[in-house]
């Protein structure tokens, strides 16, 4: 009885206390709470079957500093560039555009992602409070480099 009450315990104080929550926002919910809170956007352009993608998400995004400057100074969007929904965003509605059989890529990944006419993942997009973009970068970041980032563009 007393193994189960320790085990309780630990579980109601000591674990949840570590861990913190990323939050995560739609593209429309970003635009909705920008208006009464400006904040710049970060993006994260991603597919499922991406390892350096999913590396970040298993890595870089569990990271308690990444955690806390996203939540705090930042609305985070991860955007899977194979999303068959529409968003509606910044007075546009993008789409999926199919380029061959079960393949294609949502047209907001391609605005937010392209450089040098490609669309690598994963990418990190800063989008300024007015949806301008100040920052890409193409490739997987751990936390000490996303970190920099994000500091630099507050």
């Amino acid at each position: 009885m007393k193994k189960g009450f320790y085990i309780l315990l630990i579980f109601f104080w000591v674990i949840p206390s570590g861990f913190a929550q990323l939050k995560i926002y739609s593209f429309e919910e970003a635009e909705k709470l920008s208006k009464d809170n400006p904040k710049p956007l970060v993006v994260f352009i991603h597919t499922s079957w991406c390892n350096y993608c999913k590396m970040m998400e298993n890595s870089t995004f569990k990271n308690p500093e990444i955690i806390n400057i996203l939540n705090t100074n930042y609305y985070f969007i991860p955007l899977d560039a194979e999303n068959k929904e529409d968003i509606h965003f910044n007075n546009h509605t993008f789409s999926f555009k199919p380029n061959g059989q079960n393949t294609g890529i949502h047209e907001l990944a391609t605005a937010l992602a392209t450089t040098n006419s490609q669309v690598i993942y994963p990418t990190i997009t800063v989008l300024q409070s007015d949806f301008s973009i100040i920052f890409q970068k193409h490739s997987f970041l751990n936390s000490k480099q996303l970190l920099t980032i994000l500091e630099n563009r507050k």
